[in-house]
């Protein structure tokens, strides 16, 4: 490899883990113990967090586990998936007249829409998605795990993912392995911080040029598991799922059903990508379809936005008709209710950046 490219890989690097230790100081720290649960919900017990400094790399620092709150035989209160009641909300104001722009957001000229072969390629999409799927119930049969873990987990990793700075579909498709690994695999909770890494690491060597190595997964668990685990675990995960790593996810009808709403605000498709990744960590929406989640998250923001909910267009183009997307629309918009006052606070602190256009403090405002 030339000199040049390995200095620029270096400073990229260098880049990425700065801002790891610049813009974590002020955030809740990363996944502890993943059994660090208490009866009534997804809180930390007593707070406790080891405050032993890494020698290593300070970029790491805030991602070591916490201690354990459960004592022998002791054993987190069961998920029963029953919602919340949501109290009544006013009716919010207009949009910004920005996000309910039309355009067009294809581009003929760029090879990799492959517009030649696109219908075919939906085609496919579609007709694999519901395949790959994993059993909604199977947390049913995880005899040491339960929906508040798994909920914590993701929220750790869509932190992770996002002091990486990994793409969109990198996120999705380590979700569908953890998913799809726990619907066929028995895990042990002291193992399933372990899944989580050794998933978006998968995903990242698959959708990435350079990935992560191996070691920063070991770091950013504080040495809980070592390289040799890691490994191990991710022979286990592709021979579980017998290698079948790229499957349909969220990700892959995006970018197709966005451009047919034509409308490709900036602020807009921020809205989609938040509503999308808080139906991520609630282990209820695994019951609905890829395809099924992004239609309805379009639904939803051209309802926020005060556009046409769901005008023939789309339902031609997406293969859902308004009622058969009211039910999954009604659970992102309790989602995004109840977001704010939320034990788990990953995603909504991610959207309310600046650079994912700040509109999770934006909808907090408006609905004020």
């Amino acid at each position: 490899m030339p000199a040049s490219e390995n200095l620029r890989i270096s400073n990229e690097f260098a880049e990425i883990t700065s801002d790891v230790a610049g813009s974590i100081t002020n955030q809740r720290p990363f996944l502890g113990d993943i059994t660090n649960l208490a009866d009534n919900g997804c809180q930390d017990v007593k707070g406790k967090l080891s405050t032993r400094q890494h020698y290593r790399r300070e970029s790491h620092a805030a991602l070591r586990p916490r201690t354990s709150g459960y004592g022998p035989g002791q054993a987190p209160a069961p998920f029963t998936g029953a919602a919340r009641p949501l109290a009544a909300r006013p009716s919010v104001p207009p949009m910004p007249q920005t996000w309910m722009a039309l355009e067009d957001a294809s581009d003929p000229t760029n090879p990799q829409e492959c517009k030649e072969y696109e219908s075919e390629i939906v085609a496919g999409l579609f007709a694999e998605e519901t395949v790959h799927m994993p059993r909604p119930d199977y947390m049913a049969f995880q005899t040491d795990l339960n929906g508040k873990m798994r909920a914590i987990l993701i929220d750790w990793l869509v932190e992770v993912h996002m002091k990486y700075k990994l793409c969109r579909e990198t996120l999705y498709l380590a979700v569908s392995l953890i998913d799809r690994y726990l619907a066929r695999q028995p895990v042990l909770r002291s193992r399933l911080q372990l899944v989580g890494v050794v998933g978006m690491f998968v995903a990242a060597k698959f959708e990435r040029i350079h990935p992560p190595p191996v070691v920063d997964f070991v770091y950013i668990t504080d040495n809980t598991y070592t390289k040799e685990d890691i490994m191990s675990m991710e022979c286990s995960m592709l021979s579980a799922l017998s290698f079948d790593v790229a499957v349909p996810t969220q990700a892959h009808f995006f970018d197709y059903l966005l451009k047919s709403n034509q409308c490709n605000a900036e602020e807009y498709r921020a809205l989609v990508d938040y509503l999308l990744e808080l139906a991520l960590v609630d282990v209820r929406m695994l019951k609905h379809a890829p395809s099924r989640l992004v239609s309805a998250a379009l639904l939803l923001s051209n309802e926020v936005v005060g556009r046409p909910a769901w005008p023939q267009r789309m339902v031609q183009i997406s293969r859902y008709s308004d009622t058969a997307l009211r039910g999954c629309a009604d659970e992102l918009r309790a989602l995004l209710r109840a977001a704010p006052s939320g034990a788990l606070q990953a995603v909504r602190k991610k959207y309310s950046l600046q650079q994912h256009c700040s509109v999770a403090r934006m909808l907090k405002v408006m609905e004020a």
